[in-house]
């Protein structure tokens, strides 16, 4: 385990396995805190990930952000044996937005969008690009808010079955996939579940439980120094296979740190795509534009956002150059489809800059000079046209002539949408 962690840690800081070049002090500083970030979250992998004995846990938490995370998101992860029958329930808020989109005048209510997929494997897992090969890595099933019944006491029921039963109407994932090119059969290894929030001052996490039917009422073996042995190993083998992975990913998939020129423009967004093994997997009903800001001191970038077909979620997101997200709960580091707001003629103008320009849309680099940029729009129906996005580089001094004379805030609203955000984020990942 210990050989494992210092592979990891060489990675941290060698080009020669696709780490950030030219890290600054803080860079530097972030990476380790990024590393150990890992190793909380693969002891918990390690040690109670029993798919016999499956029950959620945060994949993502304030602990361990990686992977460009969604500052809106609350991920939840469990492994399971997709060759038997599970059953996950659980209780939500209000959902009258899931159907007519208007929202319950007060009170609690459910989160935005949530999305729950039985995948084949863990992004990163392998430690190598061939993992992103067709085949390779996949889902079995979906299903989310926009087909999720619930009940009128807001009671959730869902099964997950190799195969629906005949006489079965209610909620169901599928944790068998033949491929229809190969023929080859694949099994859920993970469930992963994503509650997406708008209103951060009202949207309240669903409460979910997970159990395999035929282990109900058992236990599983005391743990042995064998299996200690086992899961010590396997905690080194997660930490190093997944920082390699998305140093590798970073560096060779999407071209990160090279000129700009490639997949990830500096300071400007590759084209809208949808989620595919090419952008590392993502949430299934994702639409994704990503890019790398890298700006001085007194430049600012404009984002000139349109979108022709309202998304069930929509969300802007600063990250790191170890694609851990800025602090969103201290800084307005992303803004979604309900904090942004659009001008008159409908397009969104988001503002990227160091420090405070007064308009509506900034989005706080938290003083990192750089950092990956990522758009997200979720269509639970493939959408007919894609939203497009530009961005051009002004002097901060200059943002007022780039943004609507009425998308202004005081010092004063800043603060309060920072309290906004700090008592969400202590209710999001309450710890009790």
């Amino acid at each position: 385990m210990l050989d494992q962690l210092g592979r990891a840690r060489e990675a941290l800081e060698s080009r020669e396995l696709h780490a950030p070049p030219n890290l600054d002090p803080r860079e530097t500083a972030e990476g380790y805190r990024y590393l150990l970030g890992f190793v909380h979250s693969a002891i918990e992998r390690a040690f109670h990930g029993n798919p016999e004995f499956p029950y959620f846990r945060r994949s993502i938490h304030l602990l361990d952000k990686a992977t460009i995370d969604n500052s809106d998101a609350m991920y939840l992860s469990t492994p399971i044996n997709g060759r038997y029958t599970h059953v996950i329930a659980g209780g939500v808020a209000d959902t009258t937005h899931w159907r007519r989109g208007a929202r319950a005048v007060s009170g609690p209510i459910a989160p935005q969008y949530v999305i729950i997929e039985a995948h084949t494997g863990y992004a990163g897992d392998s430690g190598d690009l061939a993992e992103l090969q067709p085949g390779v890595r996949g889902n079995t099933g979906t299903l989310d808010s926009s087909d999720l019944d619930v009940a009128e006491d807001g009671t959730v029921a869902i099964l997950l079955a190799p195969e629906r039963p005949a006489d079965y109407t209610g909620n169901f994932i599928a944790t068998r996939r033949v491929s229809r090119r190969s023929g080859n059969t694949y099994y859920a290894e993970y469930v992963a579940v994503r509650f997406l929030f708008h209103d951060w001052e009202r949207e309240e996490s669903p409460e979910l439980s997970i159990h395999r039917l035929d282990k109900v009422g058992e236990h599983p073996p005391a743990l042995n120094p064998a299996a200690a042995v086992t899961a010590m190993h396997r905690i080194g083998e997660i930490v190093d296979n997944q920082i390699r992975f998305w140093n590798k990913f970073y560096d060779v998939v999407l071209q990160a740190h090279g000129a700009g020129d490639g997949s990830m423009p500096r300071n400007g967004f590759n084209a809208p795509a949808g989620a595919s093994l090419a952008t590392g997997g993502g949430q299934s009903t994702n639409v994704y534009a990503g890019g790398i800001y890298d700006l001085a001191e007194d430049e600012a970038l404009v984002i000139d956002v349109e979108v022709f077909e309202p998304p069930a979620y929509m969300g802007f997101h600063l990250s790191n150059v170890w694609g851990e997200s800025h602090d969103f709960a201290n800084h307005v580091s992303s803004l979604n489809g309900t904090q942004a707001v659009p001008d008159d003629d409908g397009h969104y103008r988001y503002v990227i800059a160091h420090r405070d320009p007064g308009v509506a849309n900034w989005v706080d680099t938290t003083r990192l000079r750089r950092g990956f940029m990522a758009m997200r729009w979720t269509y639970p129906e493939p959408a007919e046209r894609l939203p497009t996005v530009s961005a051009r580089v002004v002097r901060v001094t200059d943002v007022g002539d780039h943004v609507a004379a009425s998308a202004r805030v005081s010092p004063q609203q800043r603060r309060e949408q920072i309290r906004v955000r700090q008592d969400h984020v202590q209710r999001r990942y309450r710890q009790y």
